[in-house]
């Protein structure tokens, strides 16, 4: 059974740092690459930054800078730590597993708060 399990959301105040972790069971996590979401209610779900299984990133324009994606495969976790927070960072923040086959396996999610 595959399971991501997303865990370090919180309230937290502007220009404050969070860090989130998913963790990964039932996967050969090394050969996944790795995603972190975000969504708010009504709006379109974000691409916030992505790593590959050779460690390659990629990051969404507003987050470049202050958003670190990072993995470790002996603990077949994903971190994302945020620095710089902003109130339009607040949302929910899902990590996405996918396969080099195009399966994809998503966790329930971290509620992120920044207020101002």
């Amino acid at each position: 059974q595959v399971r991501l399990v997303e865990s370090g959301g919180g309230m937290v105040q502007v220009g404050g740092s969070l860090r989130l972790s998913c963790a990964a069971s039932g996967i050969s996590f090394s050969i996944h690459a790795m995603h972190w979401y975000r969504q708010n209610p009504g709006k379109q779900r974000e691409l916030v930054a992505t790593i590959t299984s050779g460690g390659s990133t990629n990051y969404a324009d507003s987050v470049k800078g202050r958003f670190t994606i990072s993995r470790d495969n002996a603990k077949n976790t994903v971190y994302l730590q945020m620095n710089s927070l902003k109130p339009e960072d607040t949302a929910v923040y899902d990590c996405k597993a996918r396969s080099p086959f195009g399966n994809d396996y998503w966790g329930q999610g971290t509620q992120v708060t920044v207020s101002s």
